[in-house]
């Protein structure tokens, strides 16, 4: 679902908000531009996915169904990136299935 937020005009907003689709460097543009609507949506995003993943490297201890957890969480959450850093670059703030309510909360 796509939010109406608008993706401000300058390359350096666009790149901080692709660096929220990034791992635990999405911490980087959710500190910094605390202002600005669309980097700080990118932003919740981006941790909620890296939660995610943490979430998936610690089901590695439970035997057998920790293993297919990390696989297909590791799928989605390399899905869910592309999809960000498209949305991203095309000006849009698309909200992410799964996650993207939970990342309006933080």
């Amino acid at each position: 679902m796509e939010t109406t937020l608008n993706a401000p005009a300058g390359l350096g907003s666009k790149m901080m908000a692709a660096l929220s689709y990034l791992g635990i460097l999405s911490l980087v543009p959710f500190l910094v531009n605390r202002d600005n609507a669309y980097v700080r949506f990118h932003a919740r995003q981006g941790i909620m996915l890296w939660m995610w993943e943490v979430l998936a490297i610690y089901s590695l201890v439970v035997p057998g169904v920790g293993a297919i957890f990390f696989n297909l969480s590791g799928l989605l959450c390399f899905a869910f990136s592309i999809i960000g850093l498209v949305s991203v670059f095309m000006g849009r703030a698309w909200r992410l299935p799964l996650i993207g309510k939970w990342a309006e909360s933080i």
